[in-house]
């Protein structure tokens, strides 16, 4: 599937106890024409009350603990299954909820954002995570400095600038910046330009999978980091390279993320190995 042209695989492993193995993500996007961004693995709901457990998966094996537009294609899945609008899932980074509305827009609940250097986590203490000391260029004239920092199931540093987001070179950056001493689970690296008190374009690199056509959590990150420092109201709509996302930080702290999903082809892989056995065109 995908979501926004983020590239998603939804594993069902209900009924099994199996999870997909690093091996098997790393085999899997080795593949041209099975590479991914995420690997959404569905698992029989673990806590009661929930629908299911989702395990999140990189393009790089390592796991992932939150992708907005990963949970979209999910619920966009069980509700083509099931006929129901409504999913409450648990992920590692909590319980999370998903809608489908009539016109096929889903809305996920991403939960409450974490501010604190050791919530994000960082390495070093900062009082005031609306803009911590990073930079890359000279220090005199630095390319990208200053960014907000932030968790919403995972870090994110957002780099503020206000000329053409594409002008920066963020897949020469991004390994650099995603892999920083400052971040020591590593983060999702975005370069945001706000354009309109509800209108902000973004462009990413993903932890855990480099540049990305979307990313759910980071149109997140970006909305909440430009509200928290005054660049825009509490909902906005973020312009990513594969379309629009609407975000908005609601009364109750909790952000949601709405945008579509799309299904495009079928397939069995073995979730050791990540060898394929069939696939199906949409």
């Amino acid at each position: 599937m995908n979501g926004l042209g983020n590239q998603i695989i939804v594993a069902d492993l209900r009924g099994t106890t199996q999870s997909v193995t690093s091996a098997a993500a790393i085999a899997i996007n080795n593949r041209p024409e099975t590479r991914f961004d995420q690997i959404m693995a569905i698992h029989d709901p673990r806590t009661p009350g929930t629908t299911n457990y989702i395990e999140i998966i990189n393009s790089d094996g390592s796991l992932a603990q939150a992708c907005g537009n990963g949970m979209r294609c999910v619920v966009q899945t069980l509700s083509a299954e099931q006929g129901r609008q409504r999913f409450t899932f648990e992920t590692v980074a909590g319980i999370l909820f998903g809608e489908e509305a009539e016109n096929g827009l889903i809305t996920v609940d991403m939960g409450t954002p974490k501010f604190a250097w050791y919530d994000i986590p960082l390495a070093e203490e900062f009082a005031d995570t609306r803009q911590i000391e990073l930079q890359i260029g000279p220090i005199d004239a630095p390319i990208l400095h200053s960014p907000s920092a932030m968790s919403i199931g995972n870090p994110h540093a957002t780099f503020w600038v206000k000329d053409d987001v594409w002008s920066y070179a963020l897949d020469r950056f991004g390994p650099m910046l995603e892999n920083h001493p400052i971040f020591p689970e590593r983060a999702n690296i975005g370069i945001a330009q706000v354009t309109a008190p509800d209108r902000i374009i973004l462009r990413v690199w993903e932890r855990g999978a480099g540049l990305t056509e979307a990313c759910g959590t980071a149109a997140c990150a970006a909305l909440v980091n430009a509200a928290r420092t005054r660049r825009t109201g509490r909902k906005a709509t973020v312009t990513l390279p594969g379309g629009d996302l609407v975000v908005e930080w609601l009364d109750n702290d909790h952000v949601t993320l709405t945008g579509p999903a799309e299904f495009e082809w079928r397939g069995m892989f073995d979730p050791t190995s990540g060898a394929w056995t069939r696939s199906e065109a949409a």
